[in-house]
């Protein structure tokens, strides 16, 4: 029997990149799987993927910087699905401009998006789920840790979703819901996108020396962590963060 046979996972962002292959990693381990995502042409292509392999799948419209979007999700993987086992809030955004051009309302954009629905979907996800526990899984990133130029948004967003995982690991431990993170470095998503978005991946050699591990990082790498983190057998493990990001970030660079 598959791990995750009768299980249910929503992920938020799963319509394309990581999200799509942590949907497609779940259903190939028996899981249905809820794709909430506010690309209606991506959401739709994917569940039709996703049924094409015998897996069960729906779509739902889900803008996640809107609590009533968050709340109206889980009312409908409910009623599709019967429960919710899993979580993943893989869902994100960027605005990557100089402090003096950014307007607050995209930063705040940016932390409803990627930080703050994290809270609304374990929120409105707690009623489905603390009858028999489950998972939560935060897709942070490794920009949690470092920045480059201009990206005060994405960075306190992620430096926030990291926070955000141990508190909730705490507040939710009494109805054995475990909560932990994935945070991803440079991940290539140019195979996973949409068909009409689809672009052949433009990388380097110096892109993939740069990484110790190798290579730059796909999608698989970071859903094989997330379904570690969701799997029962990985009960004693919650409040954690695991950095997939083939070794960069402990990787001491001299110019």
């Amino acid at each position: 029997m598959s791990r995750f046979q009768g299980k249910v996972a929503v992920v938020t962002g799963g319509a394309q990149g990581i999200g799509k292959a942590v949907c497609q990693a779940f259903g190939r381990e028996g899981a249905s799987v809820a794709v909430a995502d506010c690309d209606e042409e991506a959401g739709v292509e994917t569940v039709e993927e996703l049924k094409a392999e015998g897996i069960e799948a729906v779509f739902v419209p889900t803008d996640v910087g809107i609590p009533e979007h968050v709340e109206a999700l889980f009312g409908r993987v409910g009623e599709a699905l019967g429960g919710v086992d899993v979580i993943v809030n893989n869902a994100g955004i960027g605005v990557t401009k100089p402090l003096e051009e950014l307007d607050i309302a995209d930063f705040d954009r940016v932390v409803a998006v990627n930080m703050r629905s994290a809270l609304l979907t374990a929120k409105f996800g707690l009623p489905h789920m603390k009858r028999s526990g489950g998972a939560i899984v935060n897709i942070v990133s490794t920009r949690a840790f470092m920045s480059e130029p201009d990206t005060e948004s994405y960075s306190a967003s992620k430096g926030g979703l990291l926070a955000l995982t141990h508190s909730l690991a705490i507040s939710l431990a009494r109805y054995r819901i475990r909560v932990n993170a994935v945070s991803p470095g440079w991940i290539d998503t140019s195979n996973w996108k949409k068909k009409s978005a689809r672009r052949p991946a433009v990388l380097s050699r110096i892109d993939h020396e740069q990484h110790p591990a190798g290579r730059v990082g796909v999608p698989e790498d970071v859903a094989r962590v997330v379904l570690f983190l969701a799997d029962p057998a990985s009960e004693f493990i919650t409040g954690a963060n695991v950095i997939v990001d083939g070794g960069m970030t402990v990787k001491m660079i001299y110019q």
